[in-house]
């Protein structure tokens, strides 16, 4: 995004001109509303399974850098917990230009982060969007403990603080709600990801990072 007119992107796995961009297949699920953004998912688990083992596949980062140079075709857009332990690309074992991530204290949502998300969705056409939590979220387990926000700070609890009060501050319940509430603002904020999902496109999912061993899993 670079302040130009905004343009939906090329085909997926195509570069800016139409050919395909080197090591990249094509990512749209096939199979049916249904099966959209599966292929994706396993990709980030399975992406996860090697960062917790530290068998890290080597990104090339030169050679990547220079495929880029044509355009992004991510594989999913991302909303993240701003929290510095919580690094979407290294904890899915991504490379660059895989993940188009947006990351917030607290994985919360506002007009700016649904906006960039959008462009991920409509614009980059990412077939899956994953809401992001994490185990002992800062930003929950302040609004858990009912402290006092100055500033800009204070709308993040405000935001934050039905899902605590949802979960009578036990914050390890409060960091679910609290995921499981962003995905309906997105649905409710975002017109244009709710027709992405109603219309098969892409399928949004709670996935959740366990800072104590390293893992990833799918939350229903």
């Amino acid at each position: 995004m670079d302040g130009r007119q905004v343009k939906k992107g090329p085909e997926k796995g195509k570069g800016a001109e139409g050919s395909p961009v080197k090591g990249q297949e094509p990512l749209t699920s096939k199979g049916g509303k249904n099966m959209v953004g599966e292929k994706e998912i396993q990709r980030l688990l399975d992406g996860n399974k090697r960062f917790v083992s530290g068998e890290i596949s080597d990104k090339k980062y030169p050679e990547r850098r220079g495929e880029l140079l044509e355009g992004q075709q991510p594989f999913v857009t991302m909303i993240a917990c701003s929290d510095s332990r919580v690094d979407p690309t290294a904890l899915f074992d991504a490379n660059l230009g895989e993940i188009f991530a947006i990351e917030t204290a607290g994985n919360i949502v506002d007009t700016v982060s649904l906006g960039s998300m959008e462009y991920g969705v409509d614009h980059l056409n990412t077939p899956l969007v994953v809401v992001l939590s994490h185990t002992k979220c800062g930003a929950v387990t302040a609004t858990c403990q009912g402290g006092h926000a100055e500033g800009n700070l204070a709308k993040v609890v405000e935001t934050i603080k039905p899902a605590a009060d949802k979960a009578e501050n036990d914050v390890n319940k409060a960091i679910d709600i609290n995921a499981k509430m962003v995905v309906d603002t997105i649905l409710e904020k975002s017109p244009v990801i709710k027709k992405a999902v109603d219309e098969g496109k892409t399928k949004i999912v709670v996935m959740k990072y366990h800072l104590e061993t390293g893992e990833v899993k799918l939350m229903e």
